[in-house]
């Protein structure tokens, strides 16, 4: 393991796995074709399939149910204590994604960290453009703080995360009423700059497996509509970072998200905040959730239940 000179041990560099590299690359053959397509909404059942098809754990349930007047799912690990709770903010670049889709993946995140889960089903763009997914995710972070949770930890994972770090900076910002503490910030490969200024949507254009400049733009698009991209509601890289709790983010080395976590983390660092970035070499986007296939992923998950179960054991 190395470490990033330019933010000191603050970014670590994890070397790729020689068993890891030749999954991912069956994955970098299989989906080449289809990099940089364009989204449609009948797309949403195959991004769905593929987040269900996700390796399930044995010893989390889950409850359907309303917070804050959005509709979404608990994720229940075996144990876990009344007043200590989970947000979860799915990905699908805005557009696509549903919390059913996504309880594999959460169910790892809640049993590793010892707390239940709730997964919102914020509303998707183009239906629901900016900022309707915003305005849900607030909603149920103030529904989780009136049933009485009192420490909340936020996690999330491309837009996703995105949603994640705007919810945080409300919060910081006092712009969110609520009793409850948040504890944390965790994301993986979150897209914080919908401006698309980040560097390495040119210097990892060819090594992304998945996406290409042009293909997010107008997925951004379709979540804007007319709304400035500079907004720190539409990118939380313009937003509040001082007061933000402990933030950690795990990204891989060949996305042309890179960028959008580096920045975050050195802004984040320059504002006072505890936060550290953590980098996959070879991995692409999503690599967290090719759990069983790949030791990468399981060891980002393990990363982030320990960071979580810490925050949530500080002055319990």
């Amino acid at each position: 393991m190395s470490t990033s000179e330019s933010l000191g041990n603050l970014v670590v560099l994890h070397p790729l796995d020689h068993e890891d590299a030749s999954v991912i690359a069956q994955i970098r053959s299989a989906t080449r074709a289809q990099k940089g397509a364009p989204w449609r909404i009948d797309a949403r059942k195959q991004f769905d399939a593929l987040m269900e098809a996700v390796s399930p754990r044995n010893d989390v349930t889950f409850e359907s149910a309303t917070v804050g007047d959005v509709p979404g799912l608990w994720v229940h690990p075996a144990s876990s204590r009344p007043d200590e709770a989970i947000l979860h903010v799915h990905g699908g670049w805005f557009c696509a994604g549903s919390a059913r889709a996504y309880r594999h993946l959460v169910g790892h995140i809640a049993a590793r960290a010892g707390a239940r889960a709730f997964l919102p089903d914020y509303r998707l763009a183009p239906e629901h453009p900016f900022p309707a997914a915003v305005d849900d995710v607030l909603a149920t972070y103030r529904g989780m703080d009136g049933s009485g949770i009192r420490r909340i930890a936020v996690t999330g994972d491309s837009a996703g995360g995105n949603l994640a770090f705007v919810l945080a900076s409300s919060v910081a910002a006092k712009a969110v009423p609520a009793k409850a503490t948040l504890v944390a910030v965790a994301a993986f490969s979150p897209v914080t700059d919908l401006t698309l200024s980040g560097a390495t949507y040119e210097t990892r254009a060819d090594a992304d497996p998945y996406f290409t400049k042009q293909q997010v733009a107008a997925l951004v698009q379709s979540y804007l509509g007319n709304a400035d991209a500079n907004d720190p509601l539409a990118s939380p890289l313009q937003g509040r970072f001082s007061g933000l709790p402990p933030i950690r983010i795990h990204v891989g080395d060949d996305e042309v998200l890179l960028d959008d976590s580096r920045r975050y983390v050195e802004r984040a660092i320059a504002a006072g905040v505890d936060a550290r970035l953590d980098v996959w070499t070879g991995m692409p986007h999503g690599f967290v959730a090719i759990i069983g296939p790949i030791k990468a992923s399981a060891q980002a998950l393990d990363a982030i239940g320990r960071f979580l179960t810490d925050r949530f054991g500080l002055r319990r």
